[in-house]
């Protein structure tokens, strides 16, 4: 046979071995690669960014006065502040920086920098403006009342004697303390925006990684800031990648194209359990799943009708199936964990009753049920929810029509109170009662040009000054038992005639390959600069 022949033939058999059997892929050693749903974002500016995907990764590109200890949430730690004093009066609280604090070009970032960083937030009134504002800070007031005596303190006067805890949890450790690069911002403002247009699509603050790449529906890249205060990252890079269907990121998970995989189904998860080269990560994250009714809406607006509706959700059926490995079944507004929740059993007192939703129902004028429109977003365990709910729901006469949509526009509706009803997800910014309460159930103008939109209950169009009257009295209360039995009491008022049927507690499960070490995660954040990979 001619040399040119066998040459040929020898080659068209390693190219059949390499397609028989391809050689297992692998991501770079110093790069984490993700995939993740992250068509959410819209913004990287703290002063709006409300769902979980920006929030997880500005919280690891922008570092907070304080943060949650990562091995117990419940705890809060120092972080650009290395410690912090309250009066005894309680009304002013002082934080001191740590030194060697840079912004990634190597620029010194002062006190005088974050003073303005929180005044902006203020100052633009968007929806996290709230978790300032809560504690009396406004426009007119907040240059005089956020302050930077020097170049490592920060002084916050506060109008009232709030606990210390909830100051740290609710503003020390949250993104609105974030320490921003206000030359940068200032240099870029469009119309007095204060940097808004500019962070819509960058991060500009001091933090263990900077985002160097967005490109929206395709991928962000994190790399890590060599001037950061802390320790390096121990990896240079983190590739959120956009995967949006739950089965691709388990084939990509199993070849290992990917080191995590973020947005997997109970079947995915089942079987990545006995898969070789791959484990499962699970943390209680403080996050409720909940269906919102839109009291505009003639019916939804009826006490009775909301009511009847949480009878028509099958909590257990789902929690053995679509919910196994992704939360327990939750009706009130409060996460397990956090100061104030009702126990398990108090907390989830539903189940599916088509009889009783039926009486209700009749009692509410609407013995033959009604049609209603339910939009959810592209969670992979919406639409079974969502079909569940929407059988239960016809043999009581009520009539739903599904809308899936992608989770950018379900959000976008929702804020805009342009819904029926709606899946949501809500996450808790501290392990304590009032942060749910303060959103989900206190709403101090229900006007529609007040446009409250980082209030999920103003986005229900829901007020109800007893229930306002119960949060301001929780949030002052100084004896800890009485102020736990009042959230308490308000848990179960609010599953009675508030305005979302909970559903479930969400149980974040990551599928992790082998190689990637010290995953580190809790309720309230992800933790990318520990995480290593053999």
């Amino acid at each position: 046979m001619p040399r040119h022949l066998l040459l040929n033939l020898a080659g068209a058999a390693a190219l059949a071995v390499g397609l028989a059997a391809p050689a297992q892929a692998a991501t770079p050693r110093d790069a984490l690669v993700v995939a993740w749903n992250i068509d959410a974002i819209s913004t990287f500016d703290p002063a709006q960014i409300a769902e979980v995907v920006t929030n997880e990764i500005f919280g690891n590109t922008c570092d907070f006065l304080a943060n949650f200890d990562p091995a117990d949430e419940s705890r809060v730690i120092p972080a650009l502040a290395e410690r912090w004093d309250v009066s005894e009066d309680g009304l002013r609280v002082t934080f001191h920086l740590r030194e060697g604090l840079a912004f990634p070009d190597g620029r010194r970032a002062t006190a005088q920098d974050l003073a303005w960083s929180m005044q902006r937030v203020v100052k633009l009134n968007f929806g996290n403006a709230a978790q300032l504002t809560d504690y009396g800070f406004t426009r007119d007031n907040v240059e005089q009342r956020i302050t930077a005596p020097d170049e490592r303190s920060v002084v916050l006067e506060l109008d009232k004697p709030y606990p210390p805890g909830l100051i740290l949890q609710a503003i020390a450790a949250n993104r609105v303390s974030a320490l921003l690069d206000r030359k940068t911002l200032t240099a870029n403002e469009n119309n007095g925006d204060l940097g808004n247009r500019w962070l819509a699509t960058r991060t500009e603050c001091v933090g263990p990684y900077r985002l160097r790449q967005w490109n929206s529906g395709e991928v962000v890249v994190l790399e890590a800031n060599k001037g950061h205060w802390g320790p390096a990252p121990k990896l240079r890079r983190i590739i959120i990648r956009h995967v949006a269907e739950a089965g691709t990121q388990r084939l990509l998970l199993e070849k290992g194209d990917i080191d995590v995989a973020r947005n997997l189904t109970p079947e995915d998860m089942r079987a990545l359990e006995s898969a070789p080269g791959v484990r499962l990560e699970r943390t209680r994250k403080p996050t409720l799943f909940y269906w919102g009714f839109n009291s505009a809406d003639p019916v939804m607006a009826k006490e009775k009708v909301r009511l009847a509706m949480r009878y028509l959700v099958d909590y257990q059926g789902l929690a053995s199936s679509v919910m196994a490995f992704d939360g327990v079944p939750r009706a009130s507004f409060v996460p397990l964990g956090s100061f104030g929740a009702l126990d398990e059993k108090e907390g989830q007192p539903f189940s599916l009753d088509i009889e009783k939703a039926r009486a209700l129902l009749a009692e509410a004028g609407h013995p033959d049920g009604f049609e209603t429109t339910m939009i959810i977003g592209s969670h992979p365990y919406a639409a079974p929810i969502a079909q569940n709910i929407q059988n239960n729901a016809a043999k009581v006469g009520v009539r739903i029509r599904l809308e899936q949509m992608a989770n950018a526009q379900l959000f976008a509706k929702h804020r805009g109170r342009e819904f029926q009803s709606a899946l949501l997800g809500w996450g808790a910014g501290m392990p304590d009662a009032h942060a749910n309460a303060s959103r989900l159930i206190y709403n101090p103008d229900n006007r529609a040009e007040a446009r409250l939109t980082q209030f999920p209950s103003w986005r229900a169009a829901f007020q109800d000054e007893a229930a306002n009257r119960q949060v301001e009295a929780a949030l002052m209360e100084r004896d800890e038992a009485k102020r736990a039995a009042m959230y308490q009491q308000l848990q179960r008022d609010m599953m009675q005639r508030g305005p979302a049927a909970f559903l479930f507690q969400t149980i974040y499960v990551a599928g992790v390959r082998d190689t990637v070490q010290d995953w580190s995660w809790n309720g309230f954040a992800t933790y990318f600069d520990r995480v290593s990979k053999k």
